[in-house]
């Protein structure tokens, strides 16, 4: 039962991602602002690294066959994979407080978003990484603490209404 009950949750959290990112997001060539982080950091908090990580590189892959916005490239899909990583590394089975988040939510905005994103933007346009560097960076300390927040806050959420009691009691 664990098992099924884990794949529907995992397949819950990749259409939220999907949404989130295809459709409640604002997109320029090299940056994307949008809310596709939250599922895939509630997933990891829920399952762990390994299944956060599958989630995030299976939601990148599901949203670019359906939604494609121009070429598919594996690097984006190792981000997203890392980003779940980094999510249940951090938060997965411990004491979920608001310094935890900003550590994770720190790791993955310098390591996958502003070092591997700009890199694979850098392949895919043919721009100079330190010239999509600063946008990005500017994007990032905008939504640091709007990432911080919103984990946050989800989590409160969902832990108060008891959404998380089936994956507690396994």
């Amino acid at each position: 039962m664990k098992n099924t009950s884990t794949i529907v949750y995992m397949a819950l959290f990749i259409a939220l991602d999907v949404v989130f990112t295809r459709f409640l997001s604002i997109q320029t060539p090299i940056i994307r602002i949008g809310f596709g982080f939250l599922p895939i950091s509630l997933c990891s908090i829920m399952f762990g690294p390994i299944i956060g990580g599958i989630t995030g590189a299976v939601a990148d892959i599901v949203g670019m066959v359906i939604f494609p916005s121009g070429a598919y490239f594996p690097g984006f899909t190792l981000s997203a994979f890392v980003s779940g990583t980094i999510y249940g590394l951090v938060l997965h089975k411990k004491q979920i407080s608001a310094v935890r988040i900003l550590i994770a939510v720190a790791l993955i905005i310098i390591l996958v978003d502003s070092i591997m994103n700009t890199y694979w933007l850098s392949i895919i346009t043919g721009k100079a990484a330190m010239a999509l560097l600063m946008p990005r960076v500017i994007k990032n300390l905008i939504m640091f603490p709007i990432q911080t927040i919103l984990i946050y806050t989800m989590w409160k959420f969902s832990d108060k209404l008891e959404l998380t009691r089936d994956i507690k009691e396994v």
